[in-house]
């Protein structure tokens, strides 16, 4: 079991940036691939990014994809998602998640609570 807490979240102007951590809890955490999701209000939740449990491969949804980078540090247990150019549907509150493979969707077996960002027009 891993338990994940995301930071880094706030305000930001359109065309900004900024970089969301999420620390893990155990020894365990380069078994996990990792995640990133997130909700807007009114919406379901959404896939954003995935790394594998090495950090060799990434994956984006199209909507961030050449905006955001999607990192981890396997001695710092610590994955992170740097947002670059930021637009107001970037809005939501991000969450965290692992498992043990990658899923290109919200399947994730363990989350964090979120972390909110919104970014002005």
């Amino acid at each position: 079991q891993v338990q994940l807490e995301e930071s880094g979240g706030g305000l930001v102007q359109a065309g900004g940036s900024l970089r969301l951590s999420c620390a893990a809890s155990g020894r365990t955490f380069s078994t996990y691939a990792m995640g990133w999701l997130r909700q807007a209000p009114g919406k379901e939740r959404e896939f954003v990014a995935a790394i594998t449990r090495s950090g060799a491969s990434t994956y984006y949804a199209d909507s961030v994809k050449g905006r955001f980078i999607i990192s981890r540090d396997n001695v710092k247990n610590t994955v992170y998602l740097q947002m670059n150019i930021l637009k107001p549907e970037d809005t939501a509150v991000y969450y965290c998640a692992a498992k043990g493979y990658v899923v290109r969707g919200v399947n994730w077996d363990y989350w964090g609570r979120g972390t909110q960002v919104t970014v002005s027009s």
